[in-house]
């Protein structure tokens, strides 16, 4: 089957976040907040789902649920079937599988992130990770109302990697608790290394720390990449892996996620403290264990896509804004683009772009921790069209202000 990644499709009125909560999640508003454009008119670039349609498998899935006509109360604990098509995916797409009595449930990496902070850090413990980050690591850091510590990435020419004597240096704290770790990389796309990862699993165990990986982009990959579990390499007891197909086939509304915890005893707790009480939503598990069994046609052309996107961008970028600096990276919908050339002089980007060029997107050290001073993360998932006025906007807009700059100079 041909997906038609060209499509556009209407998502007002379907109560999204990425059309209907921009305001309250970027700029902390309410609806009473103005812009130049109508809503209608943005291009949204921001948060990280895709403007394409889910895979037919999927919804030809959740259709055949709906038809069994009872939607009660669902529990996992008894199911194989899902095991064994998570088992094989894992298998076939990077050598690797796990216990079933591992495999946890939650409603997404990022409640989970919540509840397993809570679970493992005490008070004036410690957490870390490397930045710029994912802004909702932090928020369940703070959330727990634990100290944090950021270990800035190294950044040579677009590529970024990871300063490991200060990430050393950190993790070797007396109150330092847990490393949360993501494979791959967001906002940068970067794949990591068996090396870089067999040194971030030295650091974390000769410091006895926690280690939590969030590899919930592990598939979304560019063509010839190929992702390595942080699990795979080791056998380290305090390694959580958290995973899910949501990200990758644009169903992040089903929310589900796959939590696998070594720990019998963390495990024991997870479960216990699940503020959903172990219910999970019948369409979710369907529609997950489709991707996973059928999903893989529609992964394969939407990275071909994907690819396409990307090359755009990066031959755009050099042609119109050659001050930009922009690497493709190897994972991820996402595109990390350094503007400091450029916007150095503009405090706050997403503001920036909402007002003068109808883009809504997301960028700085306010969303990503820190480290990410001038730099924008934009969602090339999108048909090429709509990503062909959105960049042409963004260069208008940029150009435009420079200009402006030079009058005043």
């Amino acid at each position: 089957m041909r997906y038609d990644f060209d499509e556009i499709i209407d998502r007002q009125e379907t109560n999204s976040i990425n059309t209907d909560g921009f305001r309250d999640f970027i700029f902390h508003a309410g609806p009473d907040m103005k812009f130049p454009y109508a809503d209608d008119e943005f291009i949204r670039m921001w948060i990280a789902d895709m403007e394409f349609a889910c895979a037919e498998p999927i919804r030809q899935a959740i259709q055949k649920r709906l038809d069994r006509k009872i939607f009660g109360y669902t529990i996992m604990n008894l199911d194989t079937a899902y095991h064994n098509s998570l088992t094989k995916w894992c298998q076939k797409k990077y050598d690797w599988s796990f216990p079933r009595e591992e495999l946890c449930f939650s409603t997404g990496v990022i409640p989970a992130l919540y509840q397993l902070v809570e679970l493992i850090c005490q008070p004036k413990e410690k957490a870390m990770m490397v930045t710029p980050a994912y802004g909702f690591f932090k928020h369940a850091v703070d959330y727990n109302q634990i100290a944090c510590d950021c270990s800035p990435l190294i950044v040579d020419s677009g590529h970024f990697r990871v300063d490991f004597e200060d990430l050393e240096r950190k993790a070797s704290q007396k109150e330092m608790k847990l490393l949360i770790w993501c494979n791959p990389q967001n906002p940068s796309g970067t794949v990591w290394t068996k090396e870089e990862l067999e040194r971030v699993i030295r650091i974390a165990e000769e410091n006895d720390l926690w280690l939590i990986s969030d590899e919930i982009h592990c598939d979304i990959l560019r063509h010839g990449v190929r992702h390595i579990p942080l699990a795979k390499l080791t056998d380290y007891k305090k390694l959580i892996t958290c995973m899910s197909a949501s990200k990758v086939f644009n169903m992040a509304g089903l929310q589900f996620s796959n939590i696998i915890i070594r720990d019998p005893q963390l495990r024991e707790q997870f479960v216990l403290r699940d503020k959903n009480v172990g219910f999970v939503n019948p369409l979710s598990i369907v529609a997950h264990k489709a991707a996973y069994d059928e999903g893989e046609e529609w992964l394969d052309q939407l990275k071909t896509y994907l690819d396409l996107n990307f090359s755009y961008v990066k031959d755009f970028l050099a042609k119109e804004l050659p001050l930009a600096e922009f690497e493709i990276p190897q994972a991820t919908y996402l595109a990390w683009v350094n503007l400091n050339a450029y916007l150095g002089d503009i405090d706050d980007l997403p503001r920036f772009f909402a007002y003068e060029a109808g883009i809504l997107l997301e960028g700085g050290d306010d969303l990503f921790v820190g480290n990410a001073k001038g730099y924008v993360r934009l969602n090339l998932a999108m048909p090429r069209k709509t990503l062909e006025r959105a960049m042409q906007r963004m260069k208008e807009a940029i150009l435009e202000h420079a200009n402006k700059n030079k009058a005043k100079a």
